[in-house]
Protein backbone atom coordinates (compact mmCIF):
# COMPACT_ATOMS: atom_id res chain seq x y z
CA UNK A 1 0.00 0.00 0.00
CA UNK A 2 0.82 3.89 -0.73
CA UNK A 3 1.95 5.85 1.75
CA UNK A 4 -0.89 7.70 4.09
CA UNK A 5 -0.15 11.36 4.27
CA UNK A 6 -2.03 13.45 7.34
CA UNK A 7 -2.43 16.94 6.97
CA UNK A 8 -3.07 18.16 10.99
CA UNK A 9 -3.32 21.21 12.88
CA UNK A 10 -5.78 23.05 10.22
CA UNK A 11 -9.61 24.06 10.45
CA UNK A 12 -11.62 22.59 8.21
CA UNK A 13 -14.29 23.96 5.85
CA UNK A 14 -16.52 23.12 3.16
CA UNK A 15 -20.09 23.24 2.45
CA UNK A 16 -20.95 21.60 5.57
CA UNK A 17 -19.48 23.67 7.85
CA UNK A 18 -15.98 24.77 9.87
CA UNK A 19 -14.48 22.11 12.50
CA UNK A 20 -11.01 21.31 13.63
CA UNK A 21 -9.90 18.22 12.49
CA UNK A 22 -7.11 16.10 10.58
CA UNK A 23 -7.07 14.95 7.19
CA UNK A 24 -5.75 11.81 6.00
CA UNK A 25 -4.65 11.12 1.98
CA UNK A 26 -4.06 7.85 0.71
CA UNK A 27 -3.64 7.03 -2.86
CA UNK A 28 -5.27 10.18 -4.26
CA UNK A 29 -8.33 10.11 -1.74
CA UNK A 30 -9.67 10.97 1.36
CA UNK A 31 -9.04 8.26 3.96
CA UNK A 32 -10.52 9.65 7.08
CA UNK A 33 -11.31 12.91 8.58
CA UNK A 34 -11.63 13.60 12.29
CA UNK A 35 -10.11 14.24 15.10
CA UNK A 36 -9.23 11.08 16.11
CA UNK A 37 -5.53 9.49 16.13
CA UNK A 38 -5.24 7.34 13.14
CA UNK A 39 -1.78 5.82 11.48
CA UNK A 40 -0.08 7.92 9.40
CA UNK A 41 3.43 7.77 7.27
CA UNK A 42 4.43 11.13 6.69
CA UNK A 43 2.52 14.80 7.93
CA UNK A 44 2.39 18.30 7.03
CA UNK A 45 1.49 20.75 9.68
CA UNK A 46 -0.78 22.90 8.81
CA UNK A 47 -0.18 25.27 11.81
CA UNK A 48 -3.42 26.87 11.96
CA UNK A 49 -4.51 27.41 8.07
CA UNK A 50 -7.96 26.76 6.76
CA UNK A 51 -8.32 23.57 4.84
CA UNK A 52 -10.71 23.40 2.38
CA UNK A 53 -11.66 20.97 -1.08
CA UNK A 54 -9.62 22.57 -3.92
CA UNK A 55 -11.76 25.10 -6.44
CA UNK A 56 -12.80 23.85 -9.82
CA UNK A 57 -12.95 26.39 -12.66
CA UNK A 58 -15.94 25.27 -14.86
CA UNK A 59 -15.03 28.44 -17.32
CA UNK A 60 -11.44 28.60 -18.48
CA UNK A 61 -9.28 29.40 -21.81
CA UNK A 62 -5.75 27.67 -21.54
CA UNK A 63 -5.22 28.79 -25.42
CA UNK A 64 -3.71 26.02 -26.00
CA UNK A 65 -2.99 24.32 -29.30
CA UNK A 66 -2.63 27.33 -31.72
CA UNK A 67 -2.63 30.19 -29.09
CA UNK A 68 0.34 29.31 -26.71
CA UNK A 69 1.70 33.02 -27.34
CA UNK A 70 -1.34 34.12 -25.04
CA UNK A 71 -1.42 30.89 -22.61
CA UNK A 72 0.00 27.27 -22.80
CA UNK A 73 -1.46 24.46 -20.94
CA UNK A 74 1.59 24.25 -18.57
CA UNK A 75 1.38 28.39 -17.70
CA UNK A 76 -2.09 28.06 -17.19
CA UNK A 77 -2.71 25.21 -14.90
CA UNK A 78 0.41 26.14 -12.78
CA UNK A 79 -1.40 29.63 -12.58
CA UNK A 80 -4.61 27.89 -11.85
CA UNK A 81 -2.57 25.87 -9.11
CA UNK A 82 -1.40 29.19 -7.47
CA UNK A 83 -4.58 30.11 -7.34
CA UNK A 84 -6.11 26.77 -5.64
CA UNK A 85 -7.69 25.11 -8.84
CA UNK A 86 -7.06 21.80 -8.83
CA UNK A 87 -9.40 21.18 -11.92
CA UNK A 88 -10.12 23.18 -14.82
CA UNK A 89 -12.76 22.94 -17.59
CA UNK A 90 -10.68 24.46 -21.12
CA UNK A 91 -12.94 25.80 -23.43
CA UNK A 92 -12.57 24.79 -26.99
CA UNK A 93 -11.53 28.37 -28.66
CA UNK A 94 -8.30 27.38 -29.84
CA UNK A 95 -6.59 26.96 -33.07
CA UNK A 96 -7.75 24.36 -34.57
CA UNK A 97 -11.24 24.22 -32.64
CA UNK A 98 -11.28 21.26 -30.38
CA UNK A 99 -14.51 19.68 -32.62
CA UNK A 100 -13.37 16.37 -32.70
CA UNK A 101 -12.55 13.12 -30.12
CA UNK A 102 -9.05 13.17 -31.48
CA UNK A 103 -8.87 16.62 -30.53
CA UNK A 104 -9.85 16.33 -26.63
CA UNK A 105 -7.87 13.17 -26.15
CA UNK A 106 -4.62 14.79 -27.59
CA UNK A 107 -5.15 17.60 -24.74
CA UNK A 108 -6.26 15.61 -21.91
CA UNK A 109 -2.98 13.12 -22.68
CA UNK A 110 -0.90 16.06 -22.97
CA UNK A 111 -2.83 17.37 -19.00
CA UNK A 112 -1.57 13.50 -17.43
CA UNK A 113 1.89 14.06 -18.42
CA UNK A 114 2.05 17.58 -17.20
CA UNK A 115 0.68 16.36 -13.85
CA UNK A 116 -0.53 19.48 -12.74
CA UNK A 117 -4.16 20.05 -12.67
CA UNK A 118 -6.89 17.81 -13.99
CA UNK A 119 -8.73 19.23 -17.20
CA UNK A 120 -12.20 18.75 -18.67
CA UNK A 121 -11.46 19.99 -22.46
CA UNK A 122 -14.82 21.00 -23.49
CA UNK A 123 -15.44 20.29 -27.52
CA UNK A 124 -17.30 22.52 -29.58
CA UNK A 125 -20.90 22.17 -30.44
CA UNK A 126 -20.76 23.21 -33.98
CA UNK A 127 -18.01 22.63 -36.42
CA UNK A 128 -15.89 26.32 -35.98
CA UNK A 129 -17.78 27.39 -33.16
CA UNK A 130 -20.62 28.24 -35.70
CA UNK A 131 -24.17 27.51 -35.22
CA UNK A 132 -24.68 25.44 -38.46
CA UNK A 133 -22.98 22.18 -38.73
CA UNK A 134 -23.72 20.21 -35.62
CA UNK A 135 -20.07 18.16 -34.16
CA UNK A 136 -20.59 14.80 -34.15
CA UNK A 137 -21.63 15.05 -30.38
CA UNK A 138 -22.84 11.26 -29.86
CA UNK A 139 -18.89 10.65 -30.27
CA UNK A 140 -17.65 13.74 -28.21
CA UNK A 141 -20.07 12.91 -25.42
CA UNK A 142 -17.83 9.80 -24.66
CA UNK A 143 -14.49 11.83 -24.15
CA UNK A 144 -15.73 14.56 -22.44
CA UNK A 145 -18.44 15.96 -20.17
CA UNK A 146 -18.75 19.43 -21.90
CA UNK A 147 -19.54 21.02 -25.18
CA UNK A 148 -19.27 24.75 -25.48
CA UNK A 149 -19.47 27.41 -28.72
CA UNK A 150 -17.96 29.81 -25.90
CA UNK A 151 -16.35 32.94 -27.18
CA UNK A 152 -19.39 33.02 -29.62
CA UNK A 153 -23.41 32.94 -29.14
CA UNK A 154 -25.34 30.28 -30.63
CA UNK A 155 -27.96 32.78 -32.26
CA UNK A 156 -30.04 29.48 -33.87
CA UNK A 157 -33.15 29.00 -32.08
CA UNK A 158 -33.28 25.60 -34.13
CA UNK A 159 -29.63 24.95 -33.65
CA UNK A 160 -30.36 25.47 -29.76
CA UNK A 161 -33.21 23.25 -29.43
CA UNK A 162 -30.89 20.26 -31.06
CA UNK A 163 -28.08 20.85 -28.95
CA UNK A 164 -30.52 20.98 -26.02
CA UNK A 165 -31.94 17.94 -26.81
CA UNK A 166 -28.76 16.32 -27.69
CA UNK A 167 -27.68 16.85 -24.39
CA UNK A 168 -30.54 15.24 -22.64
CA UNK A 169 -29.90 12.30 -25.22
CA UNK A 170 -26.09 11.87 -24.59
CA UNK A 171 -25.75 13.24 -20.84
CA UNK A 172 -23.30 15.93 -21.75
CA UNK A 173 -23.88 19.70 -20.37
CA UNK A 174 -23.97 22.90 -22.24
CA UNK A 175 -22.03 25.61 -21.00
CA UNK A 176 -22.98 28.65 -23.18
CA UNK A 177 -22.07 32.15 -24.32
CA UNK A 178 -25.04 34.97 -23.76
CA UNK A 179 -24.75 37.63 -25.49
CA UNK A 180 -26.84 39.97 -25.58
CA UNK A 181 -27.00 38.55 -22.70
CA UNK A 182 -30.61 38.49 -21.51
CA UNK A 183 -31.80 37.98 -24.88
CA UNK A 184 -29.99 34.74 -25.20
CA UNK A 185 -30.57 33.39 -21.68
CA UNK A 186 -34.43 34.06 -21.63
CA UNK A 187 -34.21 32.24 -25.15
CA UNK A 188 -32.88 29.34 -23.68
CA UNK A 189 -34.60 29.00 -20.44
CA UNK A 190 -37.83 28.98 -22.72
CA UNK A 191 -36.76 25.91 -24.65
CA UNK A 192 -36.03 23.88 -21.29
CA UNK A 193 -39.11 22.63 -20.87
CA UNK A 194 -39.32 21.16 -24.15
CA UNK A 195 -35.75 19.76 -24.55
CA UNK A 196 -35.10 18.75 -20.93
CA UNK A 197 -31.51 19.45 -21.68
CA UNK A 198 -28.15 20.13 -19.72
CA UNK A 199 -28.11 23.71 -18.92
CA UNK A 200 -25.03 25.54 -17.50
CA UNK A 201 -25.52 29.43 -18.04
CA UNK A 202 -22.31 30.66 -18.40
CA UNK A 203 -20.53 34.45 -16.94
CA UNK A 204 -23.93 36.31 -15.68
CA UNK A 205 -23.40 39.96 -15.02
CA UNK A 206 -26.57 41.75 -15.30
CA UNK A 207 -29.29 42.20 -12.81
CA UNK A 208 -32.03 41.35 -14.87
CA UNK A 209 -30.31 37.91 -16.07
CA UNK A 210 -30.07 36.97 -12.16
CA UNK A 211 -34.33 37.91 -12.11
CA UNK A 212 -34.79 35.83 -15.45
CA UNK A 213 -32.90 32.87 -13.35
CA UNK A 214 -34.57 33.45 -10.22
CA UNK A 215 -38.02 32.92 -11.81
CA UNK A 216 -36.93 30.00 -14.00
CA UNK A 217 -36.17 28.07 -10.87
CA UNK A 218 -38.95 29.36 -9.01
CA UNK A 219 -41.01 27.61 -11.72
CA UNK A 220 -39.00 24.26 -10.98
CA UNK A 221 -36.84 24.11 -14.63
CA UNK A 222 -33.19 22.34 -13.68
CA UNK A 223 -30.35 24.04 -14.92
CA UNK A 224 -26.95 25.58 -13.69
CA UNK A 225 -24.96 29.18 -13.72
CA UNK A 226 -22.05 30.94 -12.88
CA UNK A 227 -20.74 34.12 -11.82
CA UNK A 228 -16.67 35.59 -12.66
CA UNK A 229 -15.25 37.66 -9.76
CA UNK A 230 -15.04 40.55 -12.55
CA UNK A 231 -18.78 40.80 -12.37
CA UNK A 232 -18.86 40.61 -8.80
CA UNK A 233 -16.01 43.81 -8.49
CA UNK A 234 -15.46 46.13 -10.70
CA UNK A 235 -18.30 48.59 -12.31
CA UNK A 236 -18.23 51.16 -14.87
CA UNK A 237 -14.89 50.53 -16.20
CA UNK A 238 -13.57 51.12 -19.96
CA UNK A 239 -12.15 47.61 -20.05
CA UNK A 240 -13.39 44.83 -22.32
CA UNK A 241 -14.35 41.48 -21.89
CA UNK A 242 -17.82 39.69 -22.79
CA UNK A 243 -19.82 40.08 -21.05
CA UNK A 244 -19.24 43.71 -20.48
CA UNK A 245 -18.25 45.12 -16.53
CA UNK A 246 -21.69 46.50 -15.83
CA UNK A 247 -22.52 48.88 -12.95
CA UNK A 248 -22.19 49.20 -9.07
CA UNK A 249 -25.95 47.78 -8.79
CA UNK A 250 -25.39 44.74 -10.68
CA UNK A 251 -22.80 44.10 -8.72
CA UNK A 252 -24.56 43.94 -5.66
CA UNK A 253 -27.75 42.21 -7.20
CA UNK A 254 -24.75 39.09 -8.10
CA UNK A 255 -23.39 38.99 -4.38
CA UNK A 256 -27.36 38.87 -3.55
CA UNK A 257 -27.39 35.92 -5.95
CA UNK A 258 -24.42 34.25 -4.22
CA UNK A 259 -25.75 34.82 -0.92
CA UNK A 260 -29.48 33.36 -1.46
CA UNK A 261 -28.29 30.48 -3.35
CA UNK A 262 -29.73 31.96 -7.44
CA UNK A 263 -26.14 31.37 -8.81
CA UNK A 264 -24.73 28.25 -8.38
CA UNK A 265 -20.77 28.48 -9.17
CA UNK A 266 -18.21 30.58 -9.06
CA UNK A 267 -15.97 30.37 -12.27
CA UNK A 268 -13.33 32.61 -13.72
CA UNK A 269 -13.50 32.42 -17.38
CA UNK A 270 -9.99 33.16 -17.28
CA UNK A 271 -8.72 34.57 -20.69
CA UNK A 272 -5.42 35.43 -21.70
CA UNK A 273 -4.35 37.68 -24.43
CA UNK A 274 -0.83 39.48 -25.26
CA UNK A 275 -0.47 43.08 -24.25
CA UNK A 276 -0.40 43.29 -28.11
CA UNK A 277 -4.37 41.63 -28.52
CA UNK A 278 -5.57 43.75 -25.83
CA UNK A 279 -4.61 46.80 -27.49
CA UNK A 280 -6.12 45.88 -30.14
CA UNK A 281 -9.46 45.50 -28.79
CA UNK A 282 -9.92 41.91 -28.03
CA UNK A 283 -11.84 41.03 -24.72
CA UNK A 284 -10.96 39.21 -21.79
CA UNK A 285 -9.18 39.03 -18.82
CA UNK A 286 -6.77 36.78 -16.81
CA UNK A 287 -7.67 35.97 -12.97
CA UNK A 288 -6.85 32.34 -12.49
CA UNK A 289 -4.24 32.84 -9.98
CA UNK A 290 -6.01 35.70 -7.74
CA UNK A 291 -9.75 34.92 -8.23
CA UNK A 292 -9.97 33.63 -4.75
CA UNK A 293 -8.91 36.26 -2.96
CA UNK A 294 -11.53 38.80 -4.99
CA UNK A 295 -14.33 36.12 -3.99
CA UNK A 296 -12.96 35.66 0.02
CA UNK A 297 -12.76 39.80 0.28
CA UNK A 298 -16.02 40.50 -1.11
CA UNK A 299 -17.84 37.17 0.36
CA UNK A 300 -16.88 38.64 3.93
CA UNK A 301 -17.16 42.34 3.06
CA UNK A 302 -20.99 41.65 2.32
CA UNK A 303 -21.42 38.75 5.25
CA UNK A 304 -21.78 35.70 2.97
CA UNK A 305 -19.93 32.68 4.87
CA UNK A 306 -17.01 30.76 3.89
CA UNK A 307 -18.84 27.43 3.96
CA UNK A 308 -21.07 29.22 0.92
CA UNK A 309 -17.96 30.05 -1.12
CA UNK A 310 -16.19 26.37 -0.60
CA UNK A 311 -20.57 25.32 -1.93
CA UNK A 312 -19.76 27.85 -4.98
CA UNK A 313 -16.35 26.64 -6.10
CA UNK A 314 -15.56 23.11 -5.11
CA UNK A 315 -18.67 21.11 -4.10
CA UNK A 316 -21.47 22.32 -6.80
CA UNK A 317 -18.93 22.00 -9.73
CA UNK A 318 -17.85 18.77 -8.83
CA UNK A 319 -21.59 17.40 -8.19
CA UNK A 320 -22.24 19.45 -12.31
CA UNK A 321 -19.18 17.36 -13.48
CA UNK A 322 -19.93 14.25 -12.06
CA UNK A 323 -16.94 13.98 -9.75
CA UNK A 324 -16.94 12.58 -6.50
CA UNK A 325 -14.87 15.74 -4.79
CA UNK A 326 -15.60 19.04 -3.22
CA UNK A 327 -16.36 18.01 0.19
CA UNK A 328 -14.20 16.94 3.04
CA UNK A 329 -15.50 13.17 3.44
CA UNK A 330 -13.85 10.36 3.29
CA UNK A 331 -13.73 8.58 -0.09
CA UNK A 332 -13.82 11.26 -1.76
CA UNK A 333 -10.98 12.77 -4.51
CA UNK A 334 -8.06 14.69 -2.21
CA UNK A 335 -7.78 17.19 -4.39
CA UNK A 336 -7.47 20.18 -1.32
CA UNK A 337 -6.19 23.55 -0.57
CA UNK A 338 -4.57 24.91 2.61
CA UNK A 339 -5.08 28.82 3.16
CA UNK A 340 -3.97 31.74 5.19
CA UNK A 341 -7.84 33.28 5.27
CA UNK A 342 -6.60 36.53 7.16
CA UNK A 343 -3.65 37.52 4.89
CA UNK A 344 -4.04 40.21 2.96
CA UNK A 345 -1.77 41.45 -0.10
CA UNK A 346 -2.49 44.02 -3.38
CA UNK A 347 -3.26 43.00 -6.72
CA UNK A 348 0.49 42.93 -8.67
CA UNK A 349 -0.30 42.30 -12.66
CA UNK A 350 3.91 41.85 -12.56
CA UNK A 351 3.98 39.33 -10.17
CA UNK A 352 1.44 37.17 -11.85
CA UNK A 353 2.56 33.52 -13.39
CA UNK A 354 0.74 33.38 -16.29
CA UNK A 355 1.97 34.28 -19.50
CA UNK A 356 -0.82 37.53 -19.33
CA UNK A 357 -0.91 39.74 -17.36
CA UNK A 358 -4.33 41.79 -18.61
CA UNK A 359 -6.40 42.87 -15.64
CA UNK A 360 -8.13 46.16 -14.70
CA UNK A 361 -7.01 45.31 -11.23
CA UNK A 362 -4.12 46.40 -10.15
CA UNK A 363 -3.70 47.27 -6.62
CA UNK A 364 -6.83 45.65 -5.68
CA UNK A 365 -7.18 44.14 -2.11
CA UNK A 366 -7.00 40.46 -2.13
CA UNK A 367 -8.05 38.33 0.87
CA UNK A 368 -6.76 34.92 1.69
CA UNK A 369 -3.25 33.51 0.70
CA UNK A 370 -3.19 29.92 -1.25
CA UNK A 371 -0.45 28.18 0.72
CA UNK A 372 -0.78 24.56 -0.72
CA UNK A 373 -2.39 23.48 -3.49
CA UNK A 374 -3.13 19.11 -3.34
CA UNK A 375 -4.15 17.39 -6.27
CA UNK A 376 -4.47 13.28 -6.39
CA UNK A 377 -3.05 13.32 -2.87
CA UNK A 378 -0.04 15.11 -3.93
CA UNK A 379 1.03 18.60 -3.16
CA UNK A 380 1.23 20.36 -6.68
CA UNK A 381 1.81 24.45 -5.13
CA UNK A 382 3.70 25.32 -2.39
Amino acid sequence: MSEILKLSKALLCDRDGERPGDVYVQDGKILYVGTEAHPFDRELDLKGLTLLPAFIDLHTHLRDPGLTYKEDMESGMRAALKGGYAHVCAMANTKPVIETPALVEANLQRARGLRLCRLTQAAAAGLGLKDETPTDRQALSRVTPMLSNDGQTIFSDEFMRALLLDSAKYGFLISTHCQPERMTVARDLALLPETHGRLHIGHISHRDTLRQIREAKARGLRFSCEVMPHHLLGHDLDYKVNPPIRSAADNAALLEGCRDGSIDCLSTDHAPHSPEDKQKGMAGISNIEYAFGIFLRLFRENGISLCRLSEMASCTPARILGRKAGLLRAGYDADLVAVDINAVSYLDPDAMISRSHNTPFGGEKLLGRIQYTIVEGEIRYA
